[in-house]
């Protein structure tokens, strides 16, 4: 694991990614696939992959949000229906299971929708290759947890998790599951990934669509 702590605040996705790619520079010249979670995530791995090259392409996991507050994540969904559940929250909040499958069902759609909406119908290659998984930030860290799960199901050579921000906690997770983690900031005062950025706005579905077009996805 790679942490640096201090009070960094990054302007924009795009300088994060910057930062990041420094990081990431001992992936030059490796068979490298780097996993974009979107929308966010697509910028970042798009900055990387002009830096240090390597094939940009997207996974999409789905956060469970809880009952009536669909922020706070009790899991997160993956495309095959693998999942991640918080089994802490669940078990405080009372979840029942018929809520959990009716949300994942829900969340399920909404993967394939952006799936093909982002890289069409193509297989996964990650087998053998260095897999680079990057989102803008991390949480609870649902998401990045449930992708690293299925990516270790594809026989990658090696799983790198590189992320601008997360919470010590977290991290700590995502290092059980990585070969490697790679942060810039892991501040243990934390609330939510928008607040070190000073500019978060919302990447939208086209603005993806125009990053992933550039390495031959789309349709």
């Amino acid at each position: 694991m790679d942490i640096r702590w201090g009070p960094v605040v990054f302007r924009d996705r795009a300088e994060a990614a910057r930062r990041l790619a420094e990081r990431l520079e001992k992936c030059k010249g490796e068979d490298l696939v780097i996993l974009a979670i979107p929308r966010g995530g697509v910028v970042i791995g798009d900055g990387i992959a002009r830096a240090i090259g390597g094939q940009l392409d997207v996974v999409v996991p789905r956060k469970l949000g809880a009952p009536y507050d669909p922020e706070l994540a009790i899991g997160a969904v993956m495309h095959d229906g693998s999942v991640f559940l918080n089994e802490d929250v669940i078990e405080a909040l009372g979840v029942p299971e018929e809520y959990i499958e009716k949300e994942k069902a829900a969340q399920m759609k909404e993967i394939e929708r952006r799936l093909i909406l982002y890289r069409g119908h193509r297989e996964y290659r990650l087998e053998g290759r260095t897999v680079l998984l990057v989102d803008d930030g991390v949480a609870t860290g649902a998401t990045m947890l449930v992708a690293a799960q299925w990516v270790r199901t594809q026989a990658p050579k090696k799983l790198v998790i590189a992320v601008p921000v997360g919470p010590p906690e977290t991290i700590e997770k995502l290092q059980a599951v990585a070969d490697e983690v790679v942060v810039l900031l892991a501040p243990a005062a934390f609330g939510a990934v928008g607040e070190f950025y000073r500019d978060f706005s919302p990447v939208t579905d086209e603005e993806v669509r125009s990053i992933m077009r550039r390495y031959g996805y789309g349709v």
